[in-house]
């Protein structure tokens, strides 16, 4: 399965049980542990298949196996390059593309900005893996019989399979990202848009689980276990990233309720070598929720941490200094005051911290932006 999600904006970062094998289009190939499971299983399964296809292989036809699951993950990673180049193309960074268990995925950072693109970026890789299933399929008539020939009809029914799956009109597959664009397009409504194709891959979760049951009265094969494992398997990747990617919609919709300046604390402004106790009291008085440092001309220096003064013990705040507790305003640590939404967001997780100073456009002072105020909105707007 192959999986587009676009990631949130953020340094690339190595997931761990992964291992880099190279590059393509500037981005890092990464291999999951979970491919080499999968892999033994192909080799597995397609072994006694080349022993048909070239008699008297012996143990070799597990290293035939073998090799026709890398064979078959090339594919997978055309697959994947494809979103990736088409991504980049539309000014999208690509920090990764992972072979793993399912299939493939390729990290994509940031959302598209219009139905068109996120088309564009989706409907690539099925069409990819329908063109080299097509190839294979036209080339196996001219093959030779044997492992070769066994490896090029595989690869094209397996392709021709794996771009038709994707195709399914249901998110996380790549179909659903196409019927995302389309509703998108219709009503203007990317949140909408993505919940319909939420429930297009929720229905598909129930139509694997279901179809073990099914395939003896369509196809006339008998389940086995390994049938109902896997459907299992695949239900659950289609329930667990349908259902994502509707509560991210869901929220992203109430996102725009959530401005800054409406959630800043009101802010006293003391000089940074004034008695920590001094400062405290001042701010009680005051009803100030956030206390900042300022120089002698009353220019913003720091930021009290919160944390760092409730650690601070009572008897010892007389003789500590403010600034001793105050976070240096570094860059990323001063938002503007009329930030909201996902621009909110964004700031915030570009540089993590506990305080924010907000200001107006001329510079003054609006008050402190706490990270803990802006959690508890975010889980209220999620409700």
């Amino acid at each position: 399965m192959a999986d587009t999600q676009p990631r949130p904006s953020r340094p690339p970062s190595r997931p761990p049980g992964t291992f880099k094998i190279g590059t393509i289009a500037g981005s890092d190939v990464l291999v999951s542990s979970s491919w080499f499971l999968i892999a033994g299983l192909i080799a597995i399964m397609v072994a006694p298949v080349a022993e048909i296809a070239q008699p008297g292989l012996g143990p070799w036809k597990y290293v035939a196996g073998l090799a026709f699951a890398v064979i078959l993950y090339l594919s997978v990673l055309l697959h994947e390059a494809s979103h990736a180049i088409v991504a980049r193309r539309l000014g999208f960074p690509v920090s990764s593309i992972t072979l793993h268990f399912l299939g493939g995925m390729t990290a994509i950072e940031g959302e598209s900005r219009t139905p068109r693109q996120e088309f564009l970026i989706a409907v690539v890789g099925p069409l990819t893996s329908l063109a080299v299933g097509a190839v294979a399929f036209v080339l196996r008539p001219v093959t030779p019989d044997g492992l070769l020939g066994m490896a090029v009809g595989g690869l094209a029914g397996a392709n021709l399979l794996v771009g038709f799956l994707n195709l399914v009109p249901g998110l996380p597959l790549d179909g659903g990202r196409v019927l995302k664009s389309l509703v998108w397009r219709l009503t203007g409504d990317v949140h909408r848009a993505t919940i319909v194709a939420g429930w297009g891959g929720r229905l598909a979760a129930v139509a694997v689980l279901l179809w073990p049951l099914i395939q003896e009265a369509l196809l006339g094969t008998r389940p086995e276990i390994v049938d109902f494992v896997l459907a299992a398997v695949v239900a659950a990747f289609l329930l667990s990233g349908s259902t994502a990617a509707m509560s991210a919609a869901r929220i992203r919709r109430r996102l725009p309720h959530l401005v800054a300046r409406e959630l800043a604390r009101r802010t006293l402004a003391v000089p940074g070598d004034l008695p920590l106790a001094e400062a405290v009291r001042r701010a009680r008085d005051a009803e100030a929720g956030g206390i900042l440092t300022v120089t002698s001309s009353g220019v913003p220096v720091g930021i009290v941490s919160e944390a760092a003064l409730e650690a601070t013990p009572e008897d010892r705040r007389p003789w500590v200094a403010t600034s001793t507790v105050a976070r240096t305003l570094d860059p990323g640590l001063q938002l503007p005051a009329d930030l909201s939404g996902e621009d909110l967001v964004t700031a915030i997780t570009r540089t993590p911290a506990p305080e924010y100073l907000l200001v107006e456009p001329d510079g003054v002072v609006v008050g402190v932006l706490s990270t803990a105020d802006v959690d508890r909105a975010f889980r209220q707007a999620a409700r």
